[in-house]
C-alpha cells in the first residue's frame, strides 16, 4: 500500500452557511444521518488509508470530539441493548484508524492547509480531501485515484468538466490524453477567466500526491485571493515530475453551497433503503 496517509483541510470558516455555523464547523453539517466530514473518511479508509489528518482552526472541537471515544454513549446503548446503535458509533472510528489533529494558526489558503500536515506525512504519497465536496462512486472515488497512482507513480488529480461560465470556480487543467480517463497535465491555472482557461476540465477536492508537492508549496509566492494555492505548488511540482487529471467515475455534490448541500441530501435520502420509499412518496404528495 502506496497511500498511507489522508490530509483533511477542515479549518475554513464556513460563512456561506452562516449562521448555522457560528458555533457548528461546516464539516459537521449532516447529510442524512452522518457529518459531511465523515463521509470524506470513510472514502479515504475505502481507499486503504488508515492515518487521517485534520488540519483544524479554531472553533473546530466537534470534529475531534465526532472522531474520539464517546465512553458514557457507548456505554448507555450497550446498558440498553442497542447493538445497532452501538456499532454505528463505534463504526464513526474503526480500531485500526488513527485520527491527528494539526491547527492551521491562521486561514492562508488551502496550499497552506496541505504544509500544515507535512511533519506528519513526512516523506511519502499522501490525500487530499476536501470534505465540502461529497464526492460518490463505485468504488469509491479516492479508491479508483490510489489506484491510479500505483500504476503511474506520480500525482493524479481528480477533475470534470465543467461549464464555461464557472471555470473562475476551480482550478482548470490542460494536457494531453493519456488513456480512456487519463489526462498527462501540462498546466494548471487558478479559477481562470473563461476567455483565458485552457480547457474546461475543473479540478474537484480529491487529490493523490506525492511529497515533493511540500517544497513546491513552502517556495510558492500568494497567489489567488491573496493566499498560499494548493494549484501553484501543483503547478510548480510540474516542472519536475509528470502529474495526472482524472475523470473520476461518480458524482460530486459541491456541499459548500447550500444548493449542492440540499441536492446532497435529498438525493442520498432517496437512495436510502431505509429512508427513500416513504421519502420519494412524501415528495410525490408535495405536487411540485
Amino acid at each position: 500500500m502506496l497511500v498511507r496517509h489522508a490530509i483533511f483541510p477542515v479549518a475554513g470558516l464556513g460563512t456561506r452557511f452562516l449562521p448555522a455555523t457560528k458555533a457548528l464547523p461546516k464539516e459537521m453539517l449532516p447529510i442524512v444521518d452522518k457529518p459531511l466530514v465523515q463521509y470524506a473518511v470513510e472514502e479515504a479508509y475505502a481507499a486503504g488509508i488508515r492515518q487521517m489528518i485534520f488540519v483544524t482552526g479554531r472553533h473546530k472541537r466537534a470534529i475531534e470530539d465526532h472522531f474520539d471515544l464517546t465512553f458514557e454513549l457507548e456505554d448507555a446503548l450497550e446498558k440498553s441493548n442497542k447493538a445497532d446503535l452501538l456499532a454505528l458509533v463505534r463504526a464513526v472510528k474503526p480500531d485500526d484508524m488513527d485520527c491527528v489533529f494539526v491547527r492551521q494558526p491562521k486561514a492562508l489558503g488551502l496550499g497552506h492547509a496541505v504544509l500544515c500536515g507535512r511533519h506528519v506525512v513526512g516523506d511519502h504519497p499522501f490525500a487530499v480531501l476536501l470534505p465540502d465536496d461529497l464526492m460518490i462512486g463505485t468504488p469509491p472515488v479516492l479508491a479508483q485515484m490510489v489506484a491510479q497512482f500505483e500504476a503511474k507513480r506520480a500525482s493524479i488529480i481528480a477533475v470534470q468538466e465543467v461549464p464555461a461560465e464557472h471555470t473562475r470556480r476551480y482550478g482548470i487543467v490542460a494536457g494531453n490524453a493519456a488513456g480512456e480517463r487519463l489526462v498527462d497535465i501540462t498546466r494548471i491555472v487558478e479559477k481562470p477567466a473563461a476567455e483565458v482557461a485552457p480547457s474546461r476540465l475543473g479540478v474537484a477536492g480529491r487529490y493523490v500526491l506525492t511529497p515533493r508537492v511540500f517544497d513546491e508549496i513552502a517556495n510558492q509566492t500568494r497567489g489567488v485571493g491573496g493566499e498560499i494555492q494548493l494549484t501553484d505548488g501543483i503547478a510548480g511540482l510540474l516542472k519536475h515530475e509528470k502529474v495526472f487529471a482524472y475523470r473520476y467515475d461518480g458524482k460530486r455534490y459541491d456541499c459548500g453551497s447550500k444548493e449542492g448541500f440540499l441536492q446532497a441530501n435529498v438525493e442520498l435520502a432517496l437512495a436510502s433503503p431505509e429512508l427513500g420509499p416513504e421519502f420519494r412518496a412524501w415528495l410525490k404528495a408535495l405536487k411540485i
